[in-house]
């Protein structure tokens, strides 16, 4: 048999299949710098996308805030414009109430007394006056307690005096006026 010498073929395929696995190698490279690059291009959009959704964000946030700051100076403002109606409300109601007030005063005041002084604190009054006879002080506490514009007589002082052969007292008396309920009050109590 003749001799063939096989090594120069084997070589040659050794050399090819070298050249093709540096091919492949190269291209799996090249492939895998490519997906590698889409990957990362995709991400760094996304990234860039959820940058401006949350600028956008940001900037509807502050705009937000500045109406919400708006919005709780309308309610103050609203706030302290119904405090001012209800004070010209409760104004506007209360004006007769002198006028009564005085009215039941001269209606309680029993024939023989008279009054110097008259102070009022709120509801609480305080009266200092004249009477012919302790009895028509308790006449005129006992009118009080029987008026609905006027209620709860407390006498604190009674002194009787000789002035010019008459008996005199002096006396200083507080009681309490009786306001009438507002509609909003009248409503709370019907409800209950």
């Amino acid at each position: 048999m003749a001799k063939i010498n096989l090594l120069p073929w084997r070589a040659e395929l050794r050399k090819e299949r070298q050249k093709e696995f540096a091919i492949m190698m190269g291209i799996s490279a090249v492939l895998a710098l490519a997906i590698w690059g889409i990957v990362h291009f995709y991400y760094v959009q996304k990234i860039d996308i959820q940058k401006n959704h949350n600028k956008y964000l940001e900037e509807q946030i502050v705009l937000l805030d500045k109406k919400i700051t708006e919005i709780q100076q309308l309610e103050a403002e609203k706030q302290r414009l119904l405090n001012k109606m209800r004070a010209i409300e409760q104004l506007q109601a209360n004006r007769p109430l002198i006028v009564r007030f005085f009215d039941e005063i001269v209606a309680v005041l029993p024939d023989g007394m008279s009054l110097n002084k008259l102070d009022q604190k709120g509801n609480a009054i305080t009266v200092n006056g004249i009477a012919q006879s302790n009895a028509r002080v308790s006449t005129f506490m006992r009118n009080i307690e029987n008026s609905q514009w006027v209620t709860n007589p407390k006498l604190n002082v009674i002194q009787a005096k000789d002035d010019k052969g008459q008996n005199i007292s002096q006396f200083t008396l507080q009681f309490q006026q009786v306001l009438p309920k507002t509609e909003e009050e009248e409503k709370e109590g019907g409800t209950k």
